[in-house]
């Protein structure tokens, strides 16, 4: 990478320390049992605090989404943290001051800070042999944060489909749009800074989990290297860990849509790796979909739940921080009913999935509870249940206002033939020939290494209670209850899906959005469990076997990034930097100049006029490259989101008439009905409408750009 580069990195990291410093007293509250104070989840908190914040001032039309108001809400939030730890948390909480802290706890600080710090810098390295914003949904992605950097207020306007607001979970992109104005990297560079911080965020957070899970162990007097171990073992298995799908390096490969079972395939080992197709083991059963971090981290779309990682590794954190102290706080479960309000604004299934999380992990702190006080354990349960609802309803409630959700019902799989004559009852579908299962063995290469540990984790530690060798720990109870909710995750896609506009992929979505967090459960799971059945090996010989069987499934699920980075990045060969649109310049040269003269001279956002074509395909890739919004971009998506193809599709012949129409009173009719300020005449709209009669432009506006064939007309203002 170039020195500039390096800068831009240096440059985006100071923030996050700058934001963290900011928030750390609140985090140290708030994480007052983790050893290390959870010091790196202050980074996570401070970045979802900050733009909740600046969200509500926008949708009240308070104040505007500026640089300098974010630095005054960042300065501010600071000294808010600071002076309520003083004079509450110091004086009235008994807590230490900060100063204290730092001295004491140094090491631990310096150690996170520097392998957050080692995972932005890997894997913006990783990033900058393929850095394109391009292919997949990465348009729809730097859409929505180019969007979002051009509003005053909020919601911000969908750039696909003028005049509406965006109706999607775009509250990952607020974040990263927050950060961008903030620190004033260019949004091109820092899109993948963002996903580079992604990455981060999920090594540094799982391991401070990790290790504090096996801090807390029953064994307190465990060494500080050990607690290390547990914690970047745990880090390794949630932000690089696959699943057990690389075995099928070693046997001749099969069609990528027709998988059979590794046992039914001649073994050559000789082959190895055997054109390894890393995408197959996310699309491994038939019409789904079911990722995991790192290779969501590999083709690197800046999606929500992808977005989500920090934030609901945050949940998990501070559900771990009580369980520890088996103590109800009020104010801490506001807090996590607040995360849990920003993971949905993020990714709506993480809202419901990690509600259900929190209700029974604090069902659990209230019945483990021995005060005396608590009378009626039902009715704390109940309380806390409703606390967390409306908690959830209020925070979310700025987002619901302007959000129309997109799912159709909730389909029951395999519904038997009286229920499919219904049709429907209430929210509840039954549609005929909708009854796809997932077979056992593609379930066991998927989850087979998880739960290989989590058997082999509960038949010993039921031998030592049931010998009265080893109680059972709070990080035992803790991890049982991860299990029990992960495991869940899994078997619900396999019942139930979420209807949507797809017809042979109906329960697609729906395993995709929980199983990818019951991957992230799974893994923090596995490292707990693997580091404890590792510690009390001793001298027992089954163990010792089973211990270096389940090593084998470590070997293969580890080496999964592996194929994964070396394939999409091309074996690391060609340094590219870390700007994301220069691909642009190499596709279409005069259109990419466009672009850049764009975002240097319009401002706010007026309507501009481009070609519209199919998703994932390079149309709407001004409306994407700029946040400027157009009539229609990708048509799919807008279906997606409006929830009828009838909302979007009209636009197509509208857009089309636009550019090949000869009749003026028609042109002007449609620039007037969608407000449009600039039309766009470049590659893809010649190649899209080859009867283009660009010539009516001149009448009605003027050049305001040129290069080669490419130009943009300003439309006269009397027009609309």
């Amino acid at each position: 990478m170039n020195s500039e580069n390096l800068y831009f990195i240096t440059q985006w990291w100071f923030l996050f320390f700058l934001i963290g410093i900011a928030f750390f007293p609140f985090t140290k509250y708030a994480f007052s049992r983790f050893f290390d104070r959870g010091y790196i989840f202050s980074k996570t908190i401070g970045a979802v605090v900050l733009s909740y914040l600046i969200f509500i001032l926008g949708v009240l039309h308070i104040a505007q989404f500026t640089r300098t108001n974010l630095i005054i809400l960042l300065i501010a939030s600071g000294l808010i943290n600071y002076f309520l730890y003083l004079y509450f948390g110091h004086k009235s909480l008994n807590l230490k001051p900060i100063m204290d802290l730092f001295r004491t706890k140094w090491k631990i600080f310096i150690f996170e800070e520097l392998l957050f710090l080692a995972g932005l810098f890997f894997w913006s390295y990783i990033r900058n042999f393929q850095p394109d914003i391009n292919g997949l949904e990465k348009f729809m992605d730097f859409g929505f944060v180019n969007s979002i950097l051009r509003s005053d207020y909020f919601p911000p306007k969908d750039m696909w489909f003028t005049p509406f607001s965006i109706n999607y979970y775009y509250f990952g992109h607020l974040i990263t749009a927050l950060l961008i104005k903030i620190s004033g990297v260019p949004s091109q560079i820092a899109y993948n800074l963002m996903l580079s911080t992604l990455f981060a965020f999920t090594l540094t957070t799982s391991f401070s989990i990790g290790a504090n899970l096996v801090y807390k162990k029953i064994d307190s007097k465990i060494s500080g290297l050990k607690i290390l171990f547990g914690g970047l073992l745990t880090g390794f298995l949630v932000s690089m860990g696959g699943n057990l799908h690389p075995i099928y390096t070693f046997f001749k490969p099969y069609p990528n849509e027709n998988p059979v079972p590794f046992w039914e395939l001649a073994f050559s080992p000789q082959l190895f790796p055997n054109s390894y197709w890393y995408p197959n083991a996310t699309r491994f059963i038939y019409n789904t979909i079911h990722e995991f971090p790192i290779y969501s981290f590999v083709v690197s779309d800046l999606h929500g739940h992808v977005l989500g990682i920090p934030i609901v590794l945050t949940i998990i954190a501070l559900l771990l921080n009580e369980f520890l102290g088996r103590k109800i706080n009020i104010i801490k479960i506001i807090f996590i009913s607040f995360l849990i309000a920003t993971a949905y604004m993020t990714n709506a299934w993480d809202g419901a999935i990690y509600a259900l999380l929190s209700v029974i992990v604090f069902s659990f702190v209230v019945f483990l509870n021995k005060d005396p006080l608590l009378k009626s354990k039902l009715y704390e349960v109940l309380r806390i249940i409703f606390i967390i609802v409306v908690s959830f309803f209020i925070f979310s409630l700025p987002f619901n206002i302007f959000f129309k959700p997109f799912a159709s019902g909730i389909g029951i799989l395999c519904a038997p033939k009286f229920l499919t004559d219904i049709g429907k009852l209430g929210p509840f579908l039954f549609e005929a020939d909708h009854c796809q299962k997932s077979p056992l063995w593609q379930l066991f290469i998927l989850y087979g290494f998880f739960y290989f540990w989590v058997a082999l984790f509960f038949l010993t530690i039921i031998k030592k209670v049931r010998l009265k060798i080893e109680n059972l720990s709070i990080s035992d109870l803790f991890i049982i209850i991860l299990v029990v909710v992960s495991t869940l995750l899994i078997i619900i896609p396999e019942f139930i899906y979420v209807k949507d506009i797809y017809p042979a992929h109906y329960r697609a979505n729906t395993m995709f959005k929980l199983v990818y967090q019951a991957f992230i459960i799974l893994s923090i799971s596995s490292g707990y469990i693997i580091f404890r059945l590792i510690s009390n090996l001793n001298k027992n010989l089954i163990l010792v076997v089973l211990v270096f069987i389940g090593s084998i499934g470590l070997f293969l699920v580890a080496i999964y990034p592996y194929f994964a980075i070396n394939s999409y990045y091309g074996n690391l060969q060609t340094a590219k930097g870390l700007n994301g649109t220069t691909y642009l310049g190499q596709l279409y040269p005069t259109d990419y100049e466009a672009i850049l003269w764009i975002n240097e001279n319009i401002k706010n956002q007026p309507v501009i006029l481009e070609a519209q074509g199919d998703s994932y395909t390079n149309y709407a890739r001004i409306s994407a490259n700029t946040g400027l919004p157009t009539v229609l971009g990708w048509t799919v998506h807008e279906w997606l989101w409006r929830g009828t193809y009838d909302i979007p599709a009209p636009r197509i012949n509208e857009v089309k008439d636009l550019y090949e129409t000869t009749d003026m009173d028609l042109l002007k009719q449609l620039i007037d009905k969608y407000k449009i300020d600039y039309i766009f005449v470049g590659d893809l709209e010649r190649e899209k409408y080859p009867n283009l009669y660009e010539d009516k432009f001149s009448e009605i506006g003027e050049i305001v750009y040129e290069n080669g064939q490419t130009r943009i007309y300003r439309i006269n203002s009397f027009l609309n």
